[in-house]
């Protein structure tokens, strides 16, 4: 994926700052606000590892158990008329509704790949 770093199983964007002049980001998918920037990529990325290990350590020290990235359930709002058009194409062939988003959902993403 362009523009975004991975750690550990964690995402972060990069972003440009005019205001500062630096690059920055933060962390995609969690709760949790954690944010960080370098002069440099690679101080950005130094500096990305560096929130996520101090995340984590501070989880440790709390005994709290850290977040996960994308657990794989999420809301999605759309009409009632495209919810009701779904679930009957879904059943219509043998499909679960979770099942048809699944698949639109992956064929999305691949379409968007090429």
């Amino acid at each position: 994926m362009n523009n975004l770093l991975e750690y550990k199983g964690y995402y972060g964007t990069v972003e440009y700052s005019d205001e500062d002049k630096v690059l920055c980001g933060k962390v995609l998918g969690i709760r949790a606000m954690i944010d960080y920037e370098g002069t440099s990529v690679d101080e950005l990325t130094a500096d990305f590892h560096a929130a996520i290990d101090d995340y984590l350590e501070l989880c440790r020290a709390e005994n709290i158990e850290p977040e996960k990235t994308y657990r794989g359930t999420f809301n999605v709002r759309i009409s009632p008329e495209l919810h009701r058009d779904l679930a009957v194409t879904a059943a219509a062939h043998g499909r679960s509704l979770n099942a048809a988003v699944e698949d639109a959902i992956r064929e999305y993403i691949h379409a968007s790949a090429n």
